[in-house]
């Protein structure tokens, strides 16, 4: 995978924080910052991706109704 250089501006504390986990970790920042947003991505694009699918299931009327919900965990107690 190649990869691309971009500037990104930090408040003062997260670059203090990025410092020491960089030095703490034995990796660059760079490393750690790229980390962090593919893993931020990763989450929402997960997120948004199943809203997505629940409006899609709620307009084609896949919905269960609050008694059906009830009905279901007071199953489960037993």
């Amino acid at each position: 995978m190649t990869s691309t250089t971009m500037t990104v501006r930090l408040d003062t504390q997260a670059k203090i924080r990025l410092n020491k986990l960089a030095e703490l970790t034995h990796r660059s920042k760079s490393f750690l910052a790229s980390e962090a947003i593919n893993s931020y991505l990763e989450t929402q694009e997960w997120q948004l991706n199943e809203i997505i699918k629940g409006i899609s299931e709620a307009d084609s009327g896949q919905l269960v109704d609050h008694e059906g919900i009830v009905t279901y965990w007071e199953s489960k107690r037993d």
